[in-house]
């Protein structure tokens, strides 16, 4: 019985090998300050299966744009500070320009383990989800790891909430580390979507508003003085922006209004700001 087990997790392992080898896996990284973690980043993946990195610089005054060239990254630069959701914005468009099948959003300050890279390709590779989420929550690696007990806290009232607004359940909303399938992205109204921090929140909320399948895996975080976090005044701004965003998912869920957040003929995945960006 355990060889025949063994066996058989081989050969899925294998399976899904084959599967990843035939998608293009792009590694995104929206970077604002990074110098000091994305070396360490970037050398710990998996580039057995990744094919592309691209970085994309959200006018950071440190060295992350010279590093990353120096690593041989693709990297693209906002000519000003844009904000968090703007910089994952152009992260997705440039990926999928580039053909990309399987896009990883990977921040690239060494919070989260560059190594499961893997895992979160294979769930999308595997054809049984089109979102995969590194949880920061699943098990017990989010205290361990540092994080903030206020944070902990927040963040389990906030999922608590979404996941009775969404009509969904996850462990968490809220992590940095995320794989999209191409057709997520290209169908998506991500233009609609903030350009600061809750973009992360809003982009689950549309996945799972279009029927999309999310899965979770356990992933352990680090909490360091170099790893990258917003101050509790705009943690406040957040979190309140994930409740109006829940709230709007349920209203036009319930048919009570309308939100171009929600709105499918908003899609307009190439949509470009070339003009800010200079490679």
């Amino acid at each position: 019985m355990h060889f025949y087990l063994s066996t058989a997790v081989q050969e899925s392992a294998e399976e899904i090998t084959a599967v990843l080898d035939e998608k293009k896996i792009v590694v995104v990284m929206p970077a604002y300050n990074a110098a000091r973690t994305l070396r360490q980043t970037y050398e710990e993946l998996p580039f057995d299966i990744v094919d592309e990195v691209l970085l994309v610089d959200d006018s950071s005054s440190d060295e992350t744009v010279t590093l990353a060239r120096k690593l041989n990254v693709t990297t693209f630069q906002h000519r000003t500070n844009l904000g968090y959701g703007r910089n994952q914005k152009t992260c997705y468009r440039e990926a999928l320009k580039r053909g990309a099948d399987i896009v990883i959003m990977l921040h690239p300050d060494y919070q989260y383990s560059p190594k499961l890279v893997t895992p979160l390709a294979g769930m999308i590779a595997s054809g049984n989800y089109d979102v995969a989420l590194g949880s920061r929550i699943l098990g017990v690696g989010a205290l361990k790891g540092g994080m903030p007990r206020y944070k902990y806290i927040s963040n389990r009232f906030l999922t608590a909430v979404q996941n009775l607004l969404l009509g969904y359940k996850l462990s968490e909303y809220h992590t940095g580390f995320r794989a999209f399938s191409r057709e997520v992205l290209e169908s998506l109204p991500t233009e609609e979507n903030s350009d600061d921090f809750l973009f992360d929140n809003e982009i689950l909320a549309q996945a799972i508003y279009f029927n999309y399948r999310i899965g979770e895996i356990s992933c352990p975080t680090k909490y360091f003085a170099e790893a990258s976090s917003i101050s509790f005044k705009r943690s406040v701004k957040y979190g309140l922006g994930v409740l109006w965003t829940s709230l709007k998912f349920r209203m036009q869920k319930m048919g009570l209004a309308k939100f171009s957040l929600f709105d499918a003929q908003r899609t307009k995945p190439f949509h470009s700001y070339y003009h800010e960006l200079r490679k």
